[in-house]
This record gives structure tokens, C-alpha cells and sequence, in this order.
């Protein structure tokens, strides 16, 4: 993977991202930030799903250009963040972890726009119901956390498998198959760097599936859009048609806690709204930012 992150990390430099590091709690958080023209501007804060990372965000970033102050971090156990054998890193457990950094990153006069994707996304829900003080305004992007209608996906975690799971070329194939609505939108991926994604992922796969059983099993699962009701924020819910990871039924789900949420659902996209549709996400987000009105 060496070779990829150093193509990756090449690319946030291209746009603007410098790369920092931080020790929040017991753990080392590994972070990209980008300071924005006016010292005034908000803090826009981009938290990752499940098996991503930060490099997910890097489409969205650059279209967010100097407006805002950028803080985008690998969450604790994953990416370039540290990770702690027997460690909790459920909901719960990384929503209190992410209030730490926030506290850690935040400065007087930029507000926080938390924006979470996925996993991500329930773990910002809990954040922004717990932290007022802290979260100004939230946005929630194909985010987990509630009972939306069944799909695949969703009947293969509650039997107990990975959807996500990668172990050879046709496996990684129908990974991004199942989170990008159009090939065209990958990530392209030639081989020899698709033998290191798959390695990669092998090894990760005891990690993932001890992640899953907290965030898709058991009885934290849908602590975010029960807590939803609790953010009274200015609040942004962004869901593509065609996901096939969290149903697009999970937006009205969370609107139903959230009636002051602006509500944006793009045609065309999968799960990854954020790298298929980022000139969308981008605009929604300065909606959000400009004309979003707490409940």
C-alpha cells in the first residue's frame, strides 16, 4: 500500500491539504487540514464511513476551494490513525473520541460544519445531539445509524457477513461495484496496485468485521437516528437514489427527527456521493452554511 498512499498523499499536497498529526486520548489521529482565505471562515470538518478514509473527501475538498478551513482526519483505527488491539470502535466509542478532537481542533470565530458519510455519518449524528457547544451546523451524507428498508446490503449484516469484504479481483470488483453507482466514477485501479488493495484489505478484514458487529449488530446500531432528535442545528441530509449500501429510505428516517434539515437527493450516484457527485455535495454543503436555520 506504500506506493498508493505516497500517490495519494501526493494528491492532497496537488490541492491544497497539509498533512498534521495529533494525540487526542489514547490515540494518535492522522489528519489533512487547508486554511481558508478569510480567517473567519468556518470549520468544515469531513469524518469518513466504514473502510474509508480521508483521501475519500479529496474530490470534495478541492471544490470547496479557500471558502472554508478544512479539517479532515483518518478516524481512530483506521487510515494513517492509530489503532489499539481490543479497542472499542463502535458508535459510542468514536463519537466521544470525535468531540475530544474537536475540542482539540477547534479556534474562536470558525465555527465547526461537522459533515459526516456513513459510518461517519452515525457517528456525527451522536456528536452534534451531544455537542452543541461544539457543532454549529451538521450535515449527515448516506448516513448509517437507522432501521431503513431492506436491501442487500443490509440483510447480509444481520447475517452476520461483510459486504465489504475484498479477497481477490472479482471480490474488489463487486466491492466498488456496490458502492459506486457508475464504473466510470471509480477509482481506477491497475494491477499492481489492485494486488496491494486486495492484501490490504485481507489483513483488514478481522478489523472490519469486529467494527461491523458494533455498528450493524448489535444494540448501538441505531443509537444515531435515535439521538437525531436531540440536533437542533442547522442540519444538511444528502442521500443519492441509487445507494445500495444505506437505502435512500434512511433520509426520510432521519428527517423525521430533523424537520429543520435541508433534504437533497441526487439521481445517478451510489453510496459514494462524495466522490461521484462532489460539485452537488460541495453546493449543498455552502447552502448549508449560508442559509441553513436551526429548529
Amino acid at each position: 500500500m506504500a506506493p498508493l498512499r505516497a500517490a495519494m498523499a501526493l494528491q492532497g499536497w496537488w490541492i491544497g491539504l497539509s498533512e498534521a498529526r495529533v494525540r487526542v486520548g489514547d490515540h494518535r489521529w492522522a489528519y489533512d487540514t487547508r486554511e481558508a482565505a478569510e480567517p473567519g471562515a468556518p470549520t468544515v470538518v469531513l469524518v469518513h464511513g466504514f473502510t474509508g478514509s480521508k483521501e475519500n473527501w479529496y474530490p470534495l475538498a478541492e471544490r470547496l476551494g479557500g471558502h472554508y478551513r478544512l479539517v479532515i482526519p483518518d478516524l481512530p483505527g483506521w487510515g494513517e490513525s492509530q489503532r489499539i488491539a481490543g479497542a472499542d470502535y463502535g458508535f459510542l466509542a468514536q463519537a466521544d473520541r470525535l468531540a475530544q478532537f474537536l475540542k482539540g481542533i477547534q479556534r474562536d470565530g470558525s465555527p465547526i460544519v461537522l459533515v459526516g458519510h456513513s459510518m461517519g455519518g452515525g457517528i456525527v449524528a451522536l456528536v452534534a445531539a451531544d455537542h452543541p457547544d461544539l457543532v454549529a451546523r451538521v450535515a449527515l451524507i448516506d448516513a448509517a445509524g437507522v432501521r431503513f428498508r431492506d436491501n442487500r446490503f443490509g440483510e447480509e449484516v444481520l447475517a452476520g457477513g461483510n459486504p465489504f469484504a475484498v479477497s481477490d479481483e472479482a471480490s474488489l470488483q463487486r466491492y466498488l461495484d456496490t458502492v459506486f453507482n457508475d464504473r466510470a466514477s471509480q477509482p481506477p485501479l491497475p494491477w499492481p496496485v489492485s494486488r496491494a488493495v486486495i492484501d490490504w484489505r485481507i489483513a483488514q478484514a478481522p478489523f472490519e468485521q469486529q467494527v461491523l458487529n458494533r455498528i450493524g449488530r448489535s444494540s448501538e446500531r441505531f443509537l444515531p437516528g435515535e439521538a437525531a432528535s436531540a440536533i437542533r442545528q442547522p442540519a444538511l441530509l444528502l442521500w443519492c437514489r441509487q445507494d445500495k449500501v444505506i437505502d435512500i429510505s434512511a433520509m426520510a428516517l432521519y428527517a423525521a427527527k430533523m424537520p429543520q434539515a435541508m433534504q437533497v437527493s441526487l439521481n445517478g450516484c451510489g453510496h459514494m456521493s462524495i466522490m461521484e457527485r462532489p460539485d452537488d455535495v460541495a453546493a449543498s454543503i455552502a447552502l448549508l452554511i449560508q442559509r441553513g436555520t436551526a429548529r
